[in-house]
């Protein structure tokens, strides 16, 4: 099965090994155009911390092939930061492989895992590791019914929240302080209560 898989990050590189011991795997790091799809053929299209929108002329060339992998439970926190909003809007952790459609983080899902966070333990840092580990997870134990297609994806019913990155990038200062990604989690929320109250 040749997979198409868009991404931009690193901590992306241990799924992308593990699924090239079984599949013909094909990286993307640019935006995707139609003409990639038409190239490469791919049958399916993952999408995993990935910087790029994918345009409605992208998705209708190779339509239902396309799948994303997100570390929020959404319908809450689509968008960027998920694993920092998650804290300050107080909705729980966790992880969603869905479906993508014209919308951000819209799509209908196909997986979904809570994950347990020790906030009195844990950092911004640790927790978006215990994230990714959690999806990546997810991703190979259920891989054999999404490379068949074989889940019945669930639209998503709540509203949820959508958060761009311009939202966390205005308080980053603020919130990281000196401690940068590695800020208490408990530190975190102490800090976004305190801008609350004084705006």
């Amino acid at each position: 099965m040749r997979i198409l898989f868009l991404t931009n990050n690193a901590i992306s590189d241990p799924l992308i090994t593990w699924l090239r011991e079984r599949e013909d795997v094909i990286v993307v790091d640019h935006k995707l155009v139609p003409d990639d799809l038409v190239k490469h053929g791919p049958d399916l299209i993952v999408s995993y911390s990935y910087r790029h929108i994918l345009k409605p002329a992208v998705l209708d060339t190779l339509p239902g092939r396309f799948v994303n992998l997100h570390i929020s439970m959404l319908p809450f926190n689509r968008g960027a930061d998920p694993n920092a909003w998650s804290y300050l809007d107080d909705t729980p952790p966790g992880v969603t492989i869905h479906e993508i459609d014209e919308g951000i983080d819209t799509g209908p899902i196909l997986l979904q895992q809570q994950v347990a966070i020790d906030e009195a333990s844990e950092t911004l840092a640790s927790s978006y590791r215990r994230l990714h580990e959690a999806i990546q997870t997810l991703f190979r134990d259920h891989w054999e019914d999404l490379r068949t297609r074989s889940i019945i994806s669930q639209p998503q019913r709540e509203a949820g929240t959508f958060h761009a990155s311009a939202d966390f990038a205005r308080l980053r200062d603020q919130l990281l302080g000196t401690e940068g990604w590695d800020v208490p989690l408990l530190t975190l929320r102490e800090r976004h209560r305190r801008l609350i109250a004084s705006s």
